[in-house]
């Protein structure tokens, strides 16, 4: 008897403690954001995933808290999505969730006006959403206040850090706004140096002025061998694009070199145009030019990283069917597993050696991708089928 009252105490308990917190809407996304809109709200959401502990942790401890449902439910339309299942798929893809719980708070238009992260206690988790429930974040849409010319350095601020994700021009955008009504008596700080060279991809952008003009102020938090290193890549990313024959599918190795050469000089200019013919050609699969520009870049293949090797060692293993080729391919994939034996690495170098003919090898390198995979809980299927095809 005292095990059944103290059961319906427990559950009468739960009862009470759900009815008090969140009440989250279970209606499609789309109309959560129209109701929100109609009611001057901003939407919150808890994003989340069904495996996530610290997620579980907030639906239990926090969301039915009788002080936060109050304040959530008085002032948000709430949901709770998770992101793995149905709409949640493009929720997470549009507003960049890639860990949990991530609460997104949008308002009628389905813009971000905040983004936060983790399991938080009571106090916190009121405290960020009396933060975010401002008359500031329900002036209306972001766009529409950026296109009247808003340009408080706070909203501008606000943007960069929740659109860089999901809409990147609009931030870009953003930071220019904020950069070209910086005061060139106030040093940047560090968070400004970061918003400047995160959203700086050309030498024809506005900020690209910035850049030059606050020298003094990027060195302050950079070696000046990395701003000179981030200077060229600008400078050269226009010659990559005026280099590049989109008819022909071609890149203008003789333009490059001869416009880029005389700006950065000829090493940092060869270096940078194979690798923009790797890109390129594999982009556009075209591997016999992809074929040309390895063999001649990882000609001495000491002076480069194992996995850059190991991917352009796939690359042939797919494509490629020259012997000379495959044999340095495998040279290339040999480097991989010395430096520690993956499934994958192992893979690449038993189907390279089952091109090249050399069966005993591929079983052995084959049967030792298996196993790793197996033992790894990965999926040993594409060394199976090699394993299949030497039988």
């Amino acid at each position: 008897m005292k095990r059944l009252i103290s059961g319906l105490f427990v559950f009468f308990t739960v009862l009470i403690l759900a009815q008090e917190g969140i009440k989250f809407e279970e209606i499609p996304f789309k109309d959560m954001l129209a109701k929100a809109k109609k009611e001057n709200k901003l939407v919150f959401v808890d994003a989340y995933a069904s495996w996530c502990g610290p997620c579980k942790m907030m639906e239990k401890n926090v969301f039915p808290q009788k002080s936060v449902g109050d304040f959530y439910n008085k002032n948000f339309v709430n949901a709770r999505i998770d992101m793995e299942k149905g709409e949640g798929r493009e929720i997470a893809a549009k507003y960049g969730v890639r860990s949990y719980p991530t609460y997104l708070f949008l308002n009628g238009d389905g813009e971000l006006v905040s983004q936060n992260y983790g399991y938080m206690e009571e106090g916190m988790f009121l405290a960020m959403a009396e933060n975010i429930d401002s008359p500031a974040n329900k002036k209306g849409s972001l766009k529409e206040r950026f296109a009247k010319g808003e340009k408080d350095p706070a909203f501008l601020v606000s943007i960069m850090k929740l659109n860089s994700n999901s809409d990147f021009d609009f931030a870009k955008k953003a930071s220019e706004r904020y950069f070209s009504n910086k005061s060139k008596s106030e040093a940047l700080t560090r968070d400004e140096v970061g918003y400047l060279l995160f959203f700086l991809k050309s030498t024809e952008d506005p900020n690209y002025k910035t850049f030059l003009d606050r020298k003094s102020d990027v060195l302050q938090f950079f070696p000046e061998q990395n701003y000179n290193d981030f200077k060229n890549q600008l400078v050269l990313a226009k010659v990559v694009q005026e280099s590049i024959d989109e008819k022909k599918k071609k890149i203008n190795d003789d333009y490059f070199l001869k416009t880029a050469e005389p700006l950065v000089g000829r090493e940092t200019a060869l270096l940078k145009l194979n690798q923009t013919k790797l890109a390129y050609y594999e982009q556009n699969a075209d591997f016999q030019e992809y074929e040309k520009t390895a063999l001649e870049y990882y000609k001495n293949a000491d002076d480069f990283d194992a996995n850059e090797l190991l991917k352009a060692a796939w690359i042939f293993s797919d494509h490629i069917k020259n012997v000379s080729s495959l044999k340095k391919a495998a040279e290339w994939a040999e480097k991989s597993v010395m430096r520690g034996e993956t499934s994958e690495n192992t893979y690449i170098l038993a189907k390279i050696y089952l091109s090249l003919g050399n069966k005993d090898l591929a079983k052995n390198f084959a049967e030792l991708s298996k196993d790793i995979a197996v033992r790894t809980g990965r999926d040993s299927d594409l060394a199976q089928g090699i394993l299949n095809q030497i039988k």
